[in-house]
């Protein structure tokens, strides 16, 4: 096929560089080269100059590359991760430790600023420095409180809770009778028969709500207060006959002003919606009793850590009968009187 072109067959073994046509160009040495021709020096009107083969420049030595050290760059990824050392460890127990350590000395130096107050109260008098607070009364209430009571401040951190809880049941004894008043009063508007009921309701919401906070509430208040064995003795005394009339409450004797279960169960059959009323007055009365006897053993319990007794009781009675004033000038002017009829008796 050669014969009829200028191409020779692939088979051939020749150099494609050595074609006349490339060869030609290349050894032509009249083209400019672009390192030695500037085009805008054109001052003598000179033309390019011829082309020159630049000599092959030797290649730059080989220098090896060496590691540099490794530091952290702000591109660098960092390790975040939650793994400390076992200093670190160390210094993060140790400072838990102290944390703890600050948080017991602050509630001791709480604890110690507290009985410091009370001890000063109690060296300047009992009414010194304080005033009363309870009931909180509106100023322009033409009565004043009549007692103090600040549970935080007067009582020891390890019954707070106790005599907290005391403070709070005797607010839901409070509740209970007066919703024992509603239910007599819806009970009186369906049966005329149950006025007796109503008028009794009444008169329990107006006996039980303050005698039992002065009969049973402070004297548990006092005793846990300064350790008095002849509070929680009067205390423990009044407290059984009150949860005996809470369990005569929950039973509902009729005609006794106590909604209880008889009351209600029997209501059910005059009027629903009554019944229902009183019944809930029944459940009431029956957590009311429960909590009684709770809190009754729980005080108890206390009472024998405390390491109060009846022996401590009988002279704090005493103490406390000779150190008031009245008490005093009755004995005083009764040994008067005495001795002045003996002596009457003698002279005759």
């Amino acid at each position: 096929m050669s014969k009829y072109t200028s191409f020779q067959e692939p088979g051939d073994d020749q150099n494609p560089f050595q074609d006349p046509a490339v060869t030609q160009h290349s050894s032509n040495t009249e083209y400019a080269t672009l390192d030695l021709y500037n085009p805008f020096d054109n001052k003598n009107g000179s033309q390019p100059p011829p082309y020159a083969a630049a000599s092959p420049s030797a290649p730059p030595p080989f220098v090896p590359a060496t590691t540099p050290p490794s530091r952290t760059t702000p591109t660098e990824p960092r390790n975040y991760g939650t793994s400390f050392t076992p200093q670190q460890t160390a210094v993060n127990d140790t400072t838990a430790e102290l944390l703890r350590k600050q948080d017991e000395l602050e509630k001791k130096a709480r604890e110690l600023e507290r009985r410091e107050r009370e001890l000063d109260s109690h060296a300047l008098g009992p009414r010194t420095g304080r005033q009363n607070n309870w009931p909180p009364l509106p100023s322009f209430c033409p009565v004043g409180p009549c007692f103090f009571q600040d549970i935080d401040m007067e009582i020891s951190q390890a019954f707070q809770r106790t005599v907290s809880i005391m403070y709070y049941y005797w607010m839901f004894t409070a509740c209970t009778l007066a919703f024992n008043l509603i239910s007599c009063l819806s009970n009186f508007c369906v049966d005329s028969t149950g006025g007796v009921g109503l008028g009794l309701a009444i008169l329990w919401v107006l006996l039980f709500t303050p005698c039992s906070f002065v009969c049973w509430y402070r004297p548990v208040y006092k005793a846990f207060r300064s350790d008095s064995s002849f509070n929680f003795f009067a205390f423990f005394f009044v407290f059984f006959i009150q949860v005996i009339i809470y369990v005569i409450m929950t039973i509902g004797v009729p005609g006794w002003g106590f909604s209880g279960w008889i009351v209600s169960l029997a209501t059910l059959k005059t009027s629903i919606p009554v019944g229902v009323i009183m019944m809930l007055s029944a459940v009431l009365f029956t957590a009311q009793a429960v909590i009684g006897v709770v809190m009754l053993k729980r005080v108890h319990s206390l009472y024998r850590q405390t390491g109060a007794s009846f022996v401590k009781a009988q002279a704090e009675f005493a103490t406390g009968v000779m150190s008031n004033q009245a008490v005093r000038q009755a004995a005083a002017n009764a040994t008067t009187s005495a001795a002045q009829g003996a002596f009457a008796g003698a002279a005759r």
